[in-house]
């Protein structure tokens, strides 16, 4: 299986940026940590501070990966080019975030992307990325799972 993280705004600056609401580890740390302990998964990584750039990556998953892990950033509420991307590819993807959004800023409670995604991951921190890498994962295993029951 394999999966791109992929990441948005000022999510560069991990392990710098408000260390009190993201934490220190960097994400080469998480991305060494995820790799060694899913060796059967393929992990990319990219980051961009570009809306465009991440809609094309978007595009360019489907045929590459079997799943997604997107932390938008702030794009989140406010990227419907980002959101139609996500729409409009069948590869899954599942919307993950360091902190809780519905726990900040009223303007951060609403994500244009959560209806269109397979699912959406808050508020664990870093663990969210493993998490939302699990749940592709698992997804992956329960389709297998249902080809094999036909």
């Amino acid at each position: 299986m394999e999966i791109l993280i992929l990441n948005g705004p000022n999510l560069n600056l991990q392990g710098r940026r408000d260390p009190e609401v993201y934490g220190t580890q960097t994400f080469d740390g998480l991305l060494q940590s995820l790799r060694e302990r899913y060796p059967q998964a393929g992990i990319d990584y990219r980051q961009s501070n570009v809306e465009g750039e991440l809609v094309d990556a978007l595009q360019q998953a489907e045929g590459r990966y079997d799943g997604v892990v997107l932390n938008a950033g702030g794009y989140t509420h406010t990227s419907v080019a980002l959101r139609d991307a996500v729409s409009a590819i069948a590869v899954p993807v599942v919307e993950v975030h360091i902190s809780s959004i519905l726990a900040r800023e009223e303007f951060r409670h609403v994500s244009l992307l959560a209806p269109v995604a397979v699912g959406s991951i808050m508020g664990f921190g870093l663990e969210s990325y493993r998490l939302g890498v699990e749940a592709l994962l698992g997804r992956t295993e329960n389709q297998a799972t249902k080809k094999q029951k036909k």
